[in-house]
């Protein structure tokens, strides 16, 4: 790996990144690109060859893929035998010692993706759809035009990511999306190379997935009564039940399909607060005896976990059943705008905040969040957590995600933790994306702009170089109160999820808004094609 970045660092100090870039269209950057004269085309000889039987997943995603070039129906071979000519080579290196690392060479022979694991050969294959003419986005080809050609730049690329964690997430709690909506959510994430989904599913609003030990988690929890219309303080409500939930099958199916994509679920089990919905199926884990009700409104509400023996031992035996269907090294066990009213006024708590010693409710917070971790540690599983837990003392072993600003990733990486930099004012997707103006949709209020998301550099300039490396990454957060639809999570997500796999992916010192800009507007054409309904007040 070492020796590579110093080749590509050699390289970048010979080439200029506005003439390597003049033809290439390639969202995330790479980050070294070489022109060169000719081009390849695609036609009824193309093979797809494989270095190992290891790749045929990879294989059949290209040729899939190629779909919209096969209207005269020839079959695509997948092949060990590489042909001297007409041929796209997938082939695993040794030499590549980072597992997202990938080369990619077109010549008029051919195409030859190289990569340190089937992850770089997707990244490599994700980077050759986009040399191709967007008509390649098509999935029927009867709508391709007959003239269109299949040509692909003569083209040497070497590229590696620059943060290990490239998250977008989604929340599926304030509104429910189906498995369709989802995996296509995936594939979007897919083709920008992202690798972590943040799979947002419980929250005051509802519980998402099913818990088999604990059925009313989504009989009861997962269905509200009615939810707000317009924005909070509105007052004004639907009437109307809404819930839903995804069946332990659904995730196995979800997250099968993300992990073919090489991008991880993480799964997100809100606690100790954000806790409405599983007590009012539940409520003898609440700290009172008292009608709990799953929320219509949005906000931060009162109701939290008891700090029992039985609330762990339930919070616990869920986790058994997340573990057993995510293989996530992380679980995010939310941790964020957990009022302590309740605690305070509770007698079990405050006999807990006793016996172990505690000064106050938020080191009982921080107590909480270790049981959970050891839990989870015992399970080889790590936690991650908004910048909250680290109210009252952080536990050992946890990564957290900075929300509320950069302070808490600041403080989290100085003390030699983990962080995932998710500031609200550049990565909340939910706030507008232009100055809200009665063409702009209802938001939860905010302002952040394509250009403040490609703007935001996830390392702070308050960390030293080796309290730096403990910044391993940055998502864009969907919050969902206001996006009752995929097309409204759709048109709230992108472009700017784009914009922000190149903060993710690309060297910092290539990036570059104008460039970007113009970049952009190819990838809008193939979002046209694919029926994204992004926003469109950059298009031009």
């Amino acid at each position: 790996m070492k020796t590579l970045l110093l080749l590509l660092g050699t390289f970048i100090l010979t080439i200029s990144p506005l003439q390597a870039f003049q033809n290439i269209q390639i969202i995330p950057k790479p980050v070294l690109v070489s022109e060169k004269p000719g081009s390849f085309n695609l036609n009824e000889n193309l093979s797809i060859y494989i270095s190992s039987d290891d790749l045929r997943s990879e294989a059949e995603f290209l040729n899939d893929l190629l779909f919209a070039t096969n209207w005269k129906g020839y079959p695509i071979i997948i092949s060990d035998v590489l042909p001297k000519t007409d041929f796209i080579s997938l082939s695993l290196s040794s030499e590549i010692d980072h597992d997202e690392t990938y080369s990619l060479s077109v010549t008029n022979q051919g195409v030859t993706i190289s990569g340190g694991s089937r992850a770089g050969i997707f990244f490599g294959i994700q980077s050759l759809r986009q040399l191709l003419p967007t008509e390649i986005e098509h999935t029927d080809p009867s709508l391709v035009p007959n003239n269109i050609n299949w040509e692909i730049p003569a083209v040497e690329i070497s590229d590696v990511p620059r943060f290990e964690y490239r998250g977008m997430h989604l929340d599926v709690a304030r509104h429910f999306f189906p498995v369709e909506f989802v995996k296509r959510y995936i594939d979007f994430l897919a083709m920008y190379k992202y690798n972590r989904f943040h799979w947002h599913l419980t929250e005051d609003q509802g519980w998402r997935i099913e818990i088999k030990k604990y059925p009313k988690l989504t009989e009861i929890g997962g269905w509200r009564d009615s939810t707000l219309i317009g924005n909070y303080g509105t007052g004004k409500y639907d009437g109307i039940r809404y819930g839903g939930f995804y069946t332990q099958e659904e995730v196995k199916e979800i997250v099968a399909y993300a992990a073919d994509r090489h991008i991880t679920v993480i799964p997100e089990i809100e606690m100790p607060g954000h806790s409405s919905a599983a007590l009012a199926a539940y409520p003898e884990f609440g700290c009172f005896d008292k009608e709990y009700s799953v929320a219509t409104t949005w906000g931060v509400f009162e109701d939290i976990y008891c700090p029992s023996e039985a609330t762990f031992s339930f919070l616990e035996d869920v986790l058994d059943e997340v573990i057993e269907l995510f293989p996530s090294e992380y679980i995010h066990i939310g941790g964020d705008e957990a009022p302590k009213k309740q605690w305070e006024e509770s007698p079990i708590a405050q006999q807990v905040i006793e016996r172990e010693g505690l000064k106050d409710e938020h080191e009982l917070q921080s107590y909480f969040i270790e049981r959970i971790e050891q839990y989870l540690n015992s399970k080889g599983r790590q936690i991650i957590g908004w910048d909250e837990i680290m109210e009252g003392g952080l536990a050992p072993g946890a990564t957290v995600m900075s929300w509320r600003g950069e302070s808490g990733g600041i403080e989290a990486a100085k003390m030699g933790h983990d962080v995932i930099m998710t500031p609200n004012a550049s990565n909340y997707f939910d706030h507008f994306q232009a100055e809200p103006t009665i063409e702009e949709p209802i938001s939860i209020g905010g302002l952040t702009t394509l250009q403040d998301v490609y703007g935001y550099e996830p390392v702070p300039e308050e960390l030293s170089e080796e309290e730096a490396k403990y910044v391993i990454g940055s998502q864009g957060n969907v919050w969902t109160e206001y996006m009752h639809s995929g097309a409204k999570v759709e048109y709230m997500a992108f472009p700017r999820a784009i914009a922000l796999s190149e903060v993710l992916w690309s060297p910092v010192d290539q990036r570059n808004w104008e460039l970007f800009l113009e970049r952009l507007q190819v990838t809008f054409d193939r979002l046209d094609i694919l029926g994204v309904n992004y926003a469109k007040h950059l298009r031009k």
